[in-house]
């Protein structure tokens, strides 16, 4: 073994024990399709936002950079049988340098703020029941996630990063529920149902649901 692959190595190992420690589980270092789903989510998310989409080569860099910390620390495991699971929490202590890895110097406030949230999706753990936060009403009754000007800001949408209705509902059971929910009415959600509910990022959170089944707990391997 050579000592760049042993250093490799070690370094793995690292993010493996901190994965570990965080009730996570290691996996196969293969990416597969992950860079290009999550290409698919930034360049969306940038489009939204009227902002330019940086080449290929540079989201395939921030998509593979976000694939190293994933397969380091692990995916979620899965809920075994009965098990409802609760939503995660992360702290911005504990994010902000899982998203600095991410960034690696880009200096870009919308791809920081992409960078954050597909952190989260990555790494919150499974749960079952929705906690339907995109119809909380706020003191003047409004719903926040419901309004186009803040949703852009969300690659998820109007839900959020872990919601469990991206994996339990197909995309016609997902848009019949979200548009007899929303407050403006089915015409408005229609209108804009490519910001509200994206497909990319469903797509990205499936595949993120299959691996860590394919995952079985096993051990990173190098």
């Amino acid at each position: 073994m050579t000592r760049d692959a042993a250093i490799g190595r070690d370094e793995a190992r690292e993010l493996t024990d901190d994965g570990a420690s965080a009730g996570l589980h290691p996996m196969n270092l293969d990416p597969g399709d992950f860079p290009e789903l999550v290409r698919a989510v930034l360049a969306r998310f940038l489009a939204q936002n009227a902002q330019p989409v940086p080449p290929d080569a540079e989201l395939a860099a921030f998509g593979a950079r976000l694939w190293e910390l994933v397969a380091g620390r692990g995916l979620p495991r899965p809920l075994a049988p009965g098990e409802r699971g609760e939503p995660g929490e992360m702290s911005d202590e504990e994010c902000a340098p899982l998203v600095a890895r991410v960034l690696a110097g880009v200096d870009n406030p919308l791809l920081a703020v992409a960078a954050r949230q597909l952190v989260k999706a990555c790494l919150y753990p499974e749960f079952k029941k929705c906690r339907d936060s995109f119809r909380e009403m706020a003191a003047d009754g409004s719903c926040r996630r419901q309004e186009l000007k803040r949703v852009r800001g969300r690659i998820s949408g109007a839900h959020c990063v872990d919601c469990p209705h991206w994996i339990a509902l197909t995309p016609a059971q997902h848009e019949k529920y979200l548009a007899r929910e929303w407050r403006a009415g089915a015409v408005e959600f229609a209108a804009h149902r490519g910001v509200f509910l994206p497909e990319d990022f469903r797509a990205l959170r499936r595949w993120l649901h299959a691996r860590a089944r394919e995952a079985g707990g096993g051990r990173l391997r190098i």
